[in-house]
């Protein structure tokens, strides 16, 4: 059944609103896939503040020109588009996409995405899908700023056991 006018217009409002609001937005083709599979990524990508979107062509690319993003024709691809979009974090649409793909290789691609307000390739959203998330970030840093002072806390602690080491040795030998 064909959409109205005004069902297309709050589809695009819909869209542009999501554009905004997205700290990342990845673009993936798919087909063919089972709607278990779809909604356990579905799942997926809202525990991580994300949302899978389907939508039409050619509302997309309206969606797409109304926020000056030329340059990415999704008419120009085969078979159905999906759009992720990552409200909080940056890499996670990215990477739970990646995971998904690497189980649906058939049925699901990369085609680009948007980060920092710039239109990216495939080949960077799975560069950024590698990244680290955020959580892992934090811990690597301060296992850093930890790394210097456990040092330190190991290298005095390591001088007291010499000592008590020492003054054991010279009671045992004056006993």
């Amino acid at each position: 059944m064909a959409k109205t006018k005004i069902k297309k217009q709050e589809i695009l409002r819909d869209l542009n609103a999501k554009f905004d609001r997205a700290k990342s937005v990845v673009f993936a083709r798919f087909n063919a896939v089972k709607v278990v599979d779809n909604e356990e990524l579905r799942n997926q990508l809202r525990n991580e503040a994300s949302e899978y979107y389907v939508a039409k062509k050619t509302l997309l690319n309206l969606a797409l020109k109304d926020k000056n993003f030329s340059g990415f024709d999704s008419r120009a691809n085969d078979g159905q588009m999906a759009v992720v979009f990552g409200y909080e974090d940056e890499v996670a649409p990215a990477k739970i996409l990646n995971n998904f793909i690497k189980d649906h290789k058939e049925q699901v691609s990369f085609l680009g995405g948007i980060l920092e307000g710039r239109l990216i390739e495939a080949d960077q959203v799975k560069a950024l899908a590698s990244l680290p998330s955020r959580e892992e970030l934090y811990a690597k840093l301060v296992g850093s700023i930890n790394a210097p002072v456990s040092g330190f806390v190991n290298a005095l602690a390591g001088n007291l056991r010499n000592l008590v080491g020492v003054l054991n040795a010279i009671q045992e030998k004056k006993s």
